[in-house]
């Protein structure tokens, strides 16, 4: 068995990690699932932006953990998750790097969410 690549961002492949000063919130089926003012926006390489959620700020009720996995050479093995309340367009939905590689290292306990498998990720002003 051979080792799994580890690459590091750098400029051919860039990853930027910055707080997102926006209230982040997820909808299924007119369901909040999450609601962060803590959320971290991930730009990688020319990649849309992705909004990680702190694990804290996600109703991981509404969350099942799946089988699927996935592998990413920078970021490391990725488990995924389904939103029950969602049916099967939220099958493996959400994803999280438990262990995230070192250069990711902030979205440890964070999760994501496909767009096109929940309703909606919008991004409010905090006020």
């Amino acid at each position: 068995m051979t080792a799994k690549p580890i690459k590091i961002p750098g400029p051919d492949h860039p990853i930027t990690i910055a707080p997102n000063p926006a209230r982040v919130v997820v909808t299924v089926a007119g369901r909040v699932v999450a609601d962060s003012r803590n959320a971290l926006t991930l730009r990688e390489a020319s990649l849309p932006p992705v909004q990680y959620i702190p694990r804290g700020d996600v109703d991981m009720a509404l969350l099942q953990r799946t089988e699927h996995v996935t592998y990413c050479p920078y970021k490391g093995d990725c488990a995924y998750f389904s939103i029950a309340v969602g049916g099967g367009r939220s099958v493996n939905a959400v994803w999280s790097y438990e262990a995230p590689y070192e250069a990711v290292a902030a979205i440890k306990d964070h999760v994501a969410f496909y767009p096109d498998r929940v309703d909606a990720i919008e991004q409010r002003p905090v006020v």
